[in-house]
């Protein structure tokens, strides 16, 4: 699998957000997205998700199931954490998993393995920041896709939640999927490759 870009380029209300942008990204590594803030790096994401349209330049996913959109192969996790306050934390991911196509069995899994079983039954609305973060990295989780576009994955987490992150996104690149992450920090992947936006390509 690759997902390679050839003269990007995003067009937001009337405003040239970025051109020109070129990269390629194959099974197995991480492309970080650094940029000063506007520079497009959220923008960059949603584009590549299919949220914002393509205002020039070629996306292409090679290798993938040519079956579903390169949309349908990917996780989004953005700067919001999408969850409902009235329901609870189990409801809210049970709800993302079946919506994502999979399966809310694998939900307590993976609730489980972010440190928020014990919790599966408060309501959500109670959840400090972090453990929303939490929550929507359980997404990535409980509904196996290739692809995570992360926009700054490690706000709000605690240095143990970051470093058990950092672990989840390895073990990611190790099954053979690719993630790329707009980050103002270290992600602890060695290797990963880097764009830098706003400054000339």
């Amino acid at each position: 699998m690759r997902l390679c870009a050839s003269d990007l380029g995003c067009r937001r209300g009337g405003r040239t957000v970025f051109e020109g942008i070129s990269f390629a990204v194959e099974a197995g590594e991480a492309l970080t997205i650094r940029g000063r803030n506007g520079a497009g790096k959220s923008s960059l994401l949603r584009l590549i998700v299919g949220l914002v349209r393509v205002g020039g330049g070629r996306l292409a996913l090679e290798g993938g199931d040519p079956e579903l959109s390169l949309s349908e192969q990917a996780h989004y996790l953005g700067h919001q954490d999408a969850l409902k306050p009235s329901l609870s934390v189990g409801e809210n991911l049970r709800f993302w998993s079946e919506y994502l196509g999979g399966l809310s069995s694998n939900a307590g899994e993976a609730l489980t393995t972010v440190g928020l079983a014990a919790l599966a039954d408060f309501p959500a609305a109670y959840l400090s920041a972090g453990q929303r973060r939490r929550l929507s990295i359980a997404r990535l989780l409980a509904v196996k896709r290739p692809i995570w576009l992360l926009d700054e994955p490690t706000s709000t987490l605690d240095t143990t939640a970051q470093e058990q992150l950092g672990g989840l996104m390895r073990a990611h690149l190790a099954g053979g999927g690719l993630i790329l992450a707009a980050t103002h920090s270290a992600l602890g992947i060695d290797g990963a490759k880097e764009l830098r936006l706003g400054e000339p390509q």
